[in-house]
C-alpha cells in the first residue's frame, strides 16, 4: 500500500514537471526570444552585454514599422541573429549623402540617435516584404549600408525587441 503511494506520489511530481517542460518549451520557440546583446552597433540604445526580450508575435496581426527593433537572420548568413533598428519600409527609396539620410528624397528625421554616419550609400529601392535596417551607433555598425544583400526579408525577421532586463531594465523604443 505505502509503495502504491510513494508511485502515486512520484507520477504526480512528474506530470507537474513535464507540463512545466513543455510550458517552458513552447513560450521559448513561439512567443519570446531572450538574447544578450553582442557588439556595440545599437549603442546609446541598447548597449553591448544587454540582455533583451523579444516578442516573437508581434507581427502576427500588423508590419513591421520604421523604428521598430528587430532581431532577424542576417540576409548574408542565415545562422547568425542580429538587431538592428528598421529605417526604410518596402518600396520606399532610401540614400545616404553627406550625413543625412533620405527617404523618398525627403530628409529622414530620425530621433533615434544623434550619431551621425557620413558615409554614402545607395539609393537602394526596398523590394517587397522586405526592410533596411541600421545600427543606432552608425560610425560602428555593420548594417544594409554595407551587406551584400542589403534587405531583410519578412520571414527572416524573429521579432520586435521589446525590453532590456539586465543589467537594468529599459523599454525599448
Amino acid at each position: 500500500m505505502k509503495k502504491y503511494k510513494i508511485l502515486k506520489e512520484i507520477l504526480s511530481y512528474s506530470r507537474t514537471i513535464l507540463t512545466g517542460l513543455i510550458i517552458g518549451f513552447a513560450v521559448s520557440n513561439y512567443i519570446v526570444a531572450n538574447a544578450e546583446v553582442p557588439t556595440g552597433s545599437m549603442e546609446n540604445t541598447v548597449m553591448a552585454g544587454d540582455r533583451i526580450i523579444i516578442n516573437r508575435l508581434s507581427y502576427i496581426n500588423e508590419e513591421p514599422q520604421r523604428g521598430d527593433i528587430i532581431s532577424f537572420s542576417f540576409p548574408d548568413n542565415e545562422s547568425e541573429l542580429y538587431l538592428k533598428r528598421i529605417i526604410a519600409l518596402p518600396n520606399e527609396v532610401i540614400e545616404g549623402k553627406d550625413g543625412i539620410i533620405y527617404i523618398n528624397g525627403e530628409p529622414f528625421e530620425d530621433d533615434y540617435t544623434p550619431i551621425v554616419s557620413y558615409d554614402d550609400f545607395g539609393p537602394f529601392t526596398v523590394p517587397e516584404d522586405c526592410y533596411f535596417v541600421m545600427g543606432d551607433n552608425r560610425t560602428n555598425s555593420f548594417d544594409s549600408r554595407y551587406w551584400e544583400h542589403k534587405f531583410v526579408p519578412i520571414d527572416s525577421i524573429v521579432g520586435k525587441a521589446e525590453f532590456s532586463y539586465y543589467p537594468n531594465f529599459k523599454i525599448l523604443k
